[in-house]
């Protein structure tokens, strides 16, 4: 009686208001307004509505055109609401509807908007199957559910939980966004096991009931996405059965966030610990009028700020559009509300490109209706604690989760860490983020599978004939107990044997946890490409990889020629052909200046130029360029003969034993038979890597691997054991003398725990494997099982002095061979410089000769004439003869040309005088 009583009074006002605006010329502008007045949101809407109202007109007092509002109830009813629709529709004339407030009503009214052009305007109805493309007069004043999917996801994969369970209500707005949201979190390989659909005539016991059913699951991470109506019987009962403790993590969507701080106290304490997202805008604190006066106060929500800014957009828009002609109708029939008789608005078309095209700053924020509905912007990430709610921080679709919203967006959440949010209090009143996943309350252990492996130290099962209980122990098993300790809350947990071991094929162990016979399978079991298809593995707890058991032979005995081995082939004949290089060059440097001791016959200068290239004698060459080469070639010879005497120590007195065999592939060139484990996968790898399938033998323990390699490939044993790395060092252990590993010869990821896909238990685990491995836990556990594994001298690959090649001096070459060119090519100019004047002569007599004919002969007679008008003297220096014991000799000949054209003849006539101890001095008797 009070809602209607105000309602009247409303339209009563209205009415005067339409009234004086006539009188004063004002043209009426009729818009119907569709809400539920029984529902929260509804009361603050119809309040901001009628706040807007009077202050537009206040603000805008010359306005020509006022909007005349008829406000109906829906009552909650979809049908109400479509008939309401009609009515304002046919007997009012309206040029726009406001509302219908939920999706579930808009749907059918923005039909009825679509059929008379008339502009259909919600800013509640925010279900993603309303789509403005299907009916463009719908416009959404309002975000999409769609527009916070993504904030949920990052708020999810910040605190790694990768389950999480929805509840919603089973309607058009509850289940419009569940495939939106369900794409967001398969993006980082969250998933939704199960869905919570809850009818909106849900009694308080049937919602027990479904709360019941969720604490049988082990996900307790739950996402609600309801109206506020039905969340608050939801979060009663929740905190009536414990499920707002510790263990759990609550997260609600905007459509309860924007109204969290009006809802009643007694809602507000049962959902302590939940987070909310709030779309981020201006928010206005404000209570309502004394239009609800028997209700609580409550603080103006952003529905409310949207149906603020809505009104003032109509009302500009209004203003704007002519008002010819509000609505013309096919049949002029009043008070009928049959659909054949609908009109089409002939302002419609214009109104809706008049709103659209209507961009103002709002108390909501930017108002901006462009694409037919509000773009997502920021939301505000809020925590329920006590009897109200804490900003924790914000997301934008540009930065993500940020604690503060920052104008250059230098501040980003990290995607591999903790989201960047105030402290959160959690439900039970914890700071400590829920791990998101809990073993249910219905009794029930863990499932292990277990079975015994080819290497007891890893895993042996035993069964208590008494009991029937099922014992286990080994490597794996201490692993596995290790992890269990470390975790931070207790898992029951119980071992059952792998009934099928006489298969030996771990895929069909494996394959148990995909098909619920375990929920979780621990051992020896490898991880591989092939198994992660059905099973999700933590992270290995082992080495990875596969390699070569081999028998080791005594290397003592060295041959003749083990002086040639530390250098290779291509080392030698390239130091050899420097050497030969470097020996012309500096015998071709030395020849141009007469060094002494290349004046004797070629083979003594061979010999000689080879003496300097080998003992690089500096005393004995006197050109400075040949000094530079030498010096280089000295410092290329100190480190080849030094590097040659390291490597030929270590070959004769270090390396004492060698692998018979050092490479794979030469196995199966020399077709050798090979071994592996029986059930293992290594047997399908060696037929890969291209063995014969007849050269590949299965054995059982490590004895037999011993045996057969003791036997060799020709008596009937194999040449190589192909094994993974942790089974070899459990070989070694025990089998040490004789025997080495080579290798990797093949990448595997090691040993890991199965677990069924998506599960949760997986990330937990996989880190407390990290803590183990990385700290001294994983190195007792081997010592147990396994024992030292540096007391085996052979464990590990022996890697035999490998020869020394040309491309690991190939920079000294370079260098002296750079320094040879160089200082040969430097004399040549130097030479060529010298005797450029002897060149350039030679050059010119050899044209002249050639290309001239008669000009060469006169050329030739004028240069005799000019020879017989001239003598000259010649002073020829000969060396000594060291076996005559003779002295060096100078001699002047004069040499007299004849007549022109005449041969030239030398003097026959020579008088020699003796001179002093070394020379003697012959002068022509003419002179």
């Amino acid at each position: 009686m009070e809602i209607a009583a105000r309602t009247t009074f409303l339209l009563f006002v209205n009415l005067i208001l339409a009234h004086r605006a006539a009188v004063n010329g004002a043209v009426t502008f009729n818009v119907g307004v569709i809400l539920d007045l029984q529902s929260l949101v509804g009361k603050m809407a119809h309040t901001s509505i009628l706040m807007a109202m009077e202050d537009f007109y206040v603000a805008h007092r010359n306005y020509t055109t006022k909007v005349f509002l008829h406000i109906r109830d829906s009552n909650a009813d979809n049908l109400q609401a479509a008939s309401e629709a009609v009515d304002l529709l046919e007997n009012y004339n309206v040029s726009a509807i406001i509302g219908p407030q939920k999706s579930s009503e808009a749907s059918f009214v923005s039909d009825l908007g679509n059929k008379s052009q008339v502009p259909v305007i919600s800013f509640t109805a925010t279900s993603p199957t309303l789509s403005s493309h299907s009916v463009p007069y719908f416009l959404r004043a309002t975000l999409s559910d769609v527009a916070q999917v993504n904030c949920i996801a990052a708020l999810l994969k910040g605190y790694g939980w990768r389950e999480v369970i929805t509840i919603y209500e089973d309607t058009d707005y509850g289940r419009g966004i569940i495939p939106y949201l369900v794409d967001a979190l398969q993006e980082f390989g969250a998933s939704i096991p199960y869905r919570s659909a809850i009818p909106v005539s849900a009694s308080s016991d049937q919602l027990e009931q479904e709360l019941y059913k969720l604490m049988t699951m082990q996900t307790r991470v739950y996402i609600v996405h309801m109206s506020s109506s039905i969340a608050s019987t939801l979060f009663t009962k929740a905190k009536e059965l414990g499920m707002m403790s510790e263990m759990y993590a609550w997260i609600v969507t905007d459509g309860i966030a924007n109204i969290i701080n009006s809802l009643n106290p007694s809602i507000l304490d049962a959902m302590n610990g939940a987070l909310g997202l709030d779309d981020f805008t201006a928010r206005w604190n404000n209570k309502f009028k004394q239009d609800y006066p028997n209700n609580p106060p409550s603080q103006l929500g952003t529905f409310g700020l949207w149906g603020y800014d809505t009104i003032w957009a109509l009302a500009q828009a209004a203003e704007k559009v002519s008002m010819v002609e509000l609505l013309h109708k096919e049949q002029d029939r009043n008070n009928s509300t049959c659909f054949g008789t609908m009109g089409k608005s002939t302002i419609g078309p214009k109104l809706l490109n008049e709103i659209l095209h209507n961009k103002f700053r709002g108390l909501s924020g930017d108002f901006d209706l462009e694409n037919r509905q509000l773009q997502p912007s920021i939301f505000q990430i809020i925590n329920v604690v006590g009897r109200g709610s804490q900003e924790m921080g914000f997301w934008t679709a540009k930065h993500g989760i940020i604690r503060q919203l920052d104008q250059n967006g230098s501040k980003t959440t990290n995607a591999n860490s903790m989201p960047d949010l105030n402290p959160v209090i959690w439900p039970g009143g914890l700071y400590v983020v829920p791990k998101g996943w809990q073993i249910p309350t219905n009794g029930k252990k863990l499932r292990v599978g277990v079975r015994t492996s080819g290497y007891p130290e890893f895993m042996k099962v035993e069964r208590d004939p008494t009991t029937n209980a099922t014992t286990a122990t080994g490597y794996a098993i201490d692993v596995f107990e290790e992890v269990l300790k470390r975790l931070p809350y207790a898992v029951p947990y119980e071992y059952v044997a792998f009934d099928n071991e006489d298969s030996r094929s771990y895929n069909d162990f494996v394959y148990q946890v995909h098909l619920g016979v375990y929920d979780a399978a621990i051992g020896d079991i490898t991880i591989r490409y092939n198994r992660t298809s059905y099973a999700d593995f933590t992270l290995p707890y082992t080495e990875s990889g596969v390699a070569m058991i081999v028998p080791v032979k005594d290397d003592t005995d060295k041959n003749a020629w083990v002086f040639l081995k530390p250098l290779t082939t291509d080392l030698w004949f390239g130091s050899i052909a420097f050497f030969i290089y470097t020996g012309i060059v500096i015998w071709l440097l030395e020849r141009r200046i007469n060094n002494a001791e290349l004046t004797s016959s070629f083979f003594r200068q061979l010999g000689i130029a080879i003496y300097f290239s080998f003992f690089a004698d500096r005393e004995r060459v006197d050109s400075i360029l040949s000094r530079l080469v030498v010096i280089v070639w000295v410092f290329v010879l100190l480190v080849i003969t030094s590097s040659y005497t390291a490597n030929l120590s270590s070959i004769l007195t270090v390396q004492q034993l060698q692998p018979t065999e050092t490479d794979v592939h030469e196995l199966i060139k020399k077709g050798e038979y090979v071994g592996y484990h029986n059930g293992s996968y290594v047997g399908d790898l060696l037929e890969e890597l291209g063995f014969d399938r007849r050269k590949i033998r299965g054995y059982e323990t490590s004895d037999d691997f011993a045996d057969a390699l003791s036997k060799g490939s020709k008596n009937g044993g194999i040449a190589a054991v192909i094994h993974e790395v942790p089974y070899i060092k459990i070989f070694l252990s025990t089998h040490c003398k004789g025997h080495t590993m080579i290798g990797p010869i093949y990448k595997s990821e090691g040993f890991g725990f199965a677990f069924p896909k998506g599960s949760p238990m997986v990330n937990d685990f996989s880190r407390t494997i990290l803590s183990i491995t990385e700290g001294d836990a994983i190195i007792q556990i081997e010592k147990k099982w396994i024992g030292d594994q540096h007391a085996c001298q052979n464990d590990g690959a022996i890697a035999s002095p490998s020869s020394l090649n040309f491309k690991s001096f190939s920079g000294l070459f370079l260098v002296t061979g750079v320094a040879s060119t160089s200082a040969l090519l430097i004399a040549l100019v130097m030479f060529l410089y010298k005797n450029k004047h002897k060149i350039r002569n030679s050059i010119s007599r050899v044209q002249t000769q050639g290309g001239y004919g008669s000009v060469h002969s006169n050329i030739q007679n004028q240069e005799r004439e000019i020879d017989y008008n001239q003598a000259q003297s010649m002073q020829v220096t000969v060396p000594n003869d060291p076996e005559e014991g003779t002295c060096q000799q100078e001699i002047a000949m004069s040499i007299e040309f004849a007549s022109p054209g005449s041969e030239v003849q030398p003097s026959p006539d020579f008088a020699c005088c003796e001179t002093p101890r070394n020379s003697l001095l012959c002068n022509d008797k003419s002179a």
